[in-house]
């Protein structure tokens, strides 16, 4: 990624889009690095004097088992030795994405911070996560309602995270997808195989006391999960752009991605 230990901010926001990245750090009050590669785009500086670290990652767990392995080496690696540091330090990653609501009363232009994230990909099959009862209880009740062949992971949010950042958001369980397509029940020449995945997804219980499956997008499980593994604090904020049961988009998806990153910022500096 182009990127030096010294570089990096212990809290660290990100976001999909590389061109989002400036929309973030043009609130910074200093701007003391800026590099890119590939789909990275990042830049470090200050916001109301608190170090931050803001960053583009792309779309898809694919992507994020990168971003998460890489931050965490530039951390918890000694890069001169190439051995693991014997004390590790624990980064607070904040995502601020954009989302689409499969429940009728999640509204656009909400802000939505996810509690729990499942993923629908296979990336966890490739590692060894400890669930808790409820993670469980939940992966396994996705699992029978989508019948998919595998069972899906279900990782929760940093609680600290969700209680600082989360505050005053709605907050459910996020489904995190492996395609914007087909995964989505979205079409073009191609049916997908579970055409009404949203709805099915909207219509599970998740066990979890006051929490529905509320929101999809590509990358939140990804960032939970790898999270839980290397160590590290780890929160999902979405700007709903789309409901999918109603059919109503933003008029102004800018303008509530923007509220969003502006509450966030805000919240990261008290």
């Amino acid at each position: 990624m182009n990127l030096k230990p010294e570089n990096l901010a212990s809290t660290v926001l990100t976001v999909g889009d590389p061109e989002r990245v400036e929309k973030v750090s043009q609130y910074f009050d200093t701007l003391t690095f800026k590099t890119s590669k590939r789909e990275f785009n990042i830049h470090s500086g200050t916001y109301k004097g608190t170090p931050l670290t803001v960053m583009s990652t792309g779309m898809g767990t694919d992507n994020i088992e990168i971003v998460m392995n890489e931050l965490d080496a530039l951390v918890n690696i000694d890069l001169k030795t190439r051995r693991e540091k014997e004390e590790k330090k624990s980064l607070s990653i904040i995502r601020i994405g954009t989302s689409g609501s499969m429940q009728s009363d999640v509204p656009v232009d909400a802000h939505l911070a996810s509690a729990f994230a499942v993923g629908l990909d296979t990336l966890m099959h490739f590692y060894t996560p400890a669930y808790t009862e409820q993670e469980e209880n939940l992966r396994q009740r996705v699992a029978d309602t989508l019948q998919i062949g595998f069972t899906p992971y279900a990782v929760g949010a940093s609680r600290r995270l969700l209680q600082k950042i989360g505050a005053n958001m709605l907050t459910g369980v996020t489904a995190t997808c492996p395609g914007f397509y087909g995964p989505q029940g979205r079409s073009l020449r191609l049916v997908p195989a579970i055409p009404t995945i949203i709805e099915k997804l909207s219509q599970t219980e998740t066990g979890i006391a006051g929490l529905r499956l509320t929101n999809f997008e590509m990358e939140t499980a990804g960032y939970y999960a790898m999270g839980r593994l290397l160590g590290h604090e780890m929160l999902s904020v979405n700007a709903i752009v789309a409901n999918r049961v109603e059919q109503v988009f933003s008029q102004d998806s800018e303008k509530v991605v923007d509220s969003l990153i502006r509450e966030v910022l805000k919240k990261v500096a008290e």
